[in-house]
């Protein structure tokens, strides 16, 4: 199990497709928390979020060689095929699928996963001349449930570039294998993401402030 542990995902993959049941284990469990965490963002949906996870490591097992190691890496594979099962969703449902009411369990999600930096370097101007990075930009104001109904209002494409860039910290090129677009369409939507997203956030918090008196 130890040497399992140390080997990559590509490695992984092989063993499993030679019918090692442990080694997809192990890959499973190295994978499945961002795959939830991309679709619960996406879906703002637990149970959704529960189902695509299956589906996504279940369209793995039936059909492994779908992954092609020359494209990118068996994480951004797996997320692309995640959302894959999301569009399927929406398309079915022609609906725009409505984030949970249970802030709580979300905010929890989105708490859990705003971290500093996402090796990119990415920056956010405020126009003050003050610059904001990715990690300032979802934990400097004062409630999850803010950046919460600010994701919910951006276009699904700029979501998934904020969920993948800012939240899972994946790298440009790993982004852009994941949404199957060039590299140079993730930077310009994650520019626009965080331009839309810091101009919700102030309109959100100037309100707030008025109506305390500040």
């Amino acid at each position: 199990m130890s040497e399992a542990i140390e080997l990559t995902d590509d490695a992984l993959l092989r063993r499993m497709m030679a019918g090692d049941e442990e080694a997809f284990t192990l890959l499973y469990r190295r994978r499945h928390p961002s795959i939830f965490r991309f679709a619960m963002h996406m879906s703002g949906n637990v149970a959704v979020a529960e189902d695509v996870t299956q589906d996504v490591f279940m369209t793995l097992i039936r059909d492994p060689k779908r992954f092609d190691p020359a494209r990118g890496s068996v994480a951004g594979f797996l997320l692309g095929v995640a959302r894959n099962h999301l569009l399927k969703r929406w398309e079915q449902d022609r609906r725009a699928v409505p984030l949970a009411d249970d802030a709580d369990e979300l905010g929890r999600t989105l708490a859990g996963n705003t971290r500093s930096g996402n090796g990119n370097g990415n920056t956010t101007g405020n126009g003050n001349g003050t610059i904001h990075s990715s990690h300032d930009l979802f934990t400097s104001l004062e409630t999850v449930a803010r950046v919460r109904q600010a994701l919910r209002s951006l276009p699904e494409n700029y979501r998934e570039a904020v969920v993948l860039c800012d939240l899972e910290e994946m790298s440009y090129e790993e982004a852009a294998e994941a949404l199957d677009c060039p590299v140079g369409t993730v930077r310009s939507r994650l520019h626009r993401a965080r331009a839309l997203l810091l101009e919700k956030l102030r309109e959100a918090v100037v309100p707030r402030r008025a109506a305390v008196g500040l």
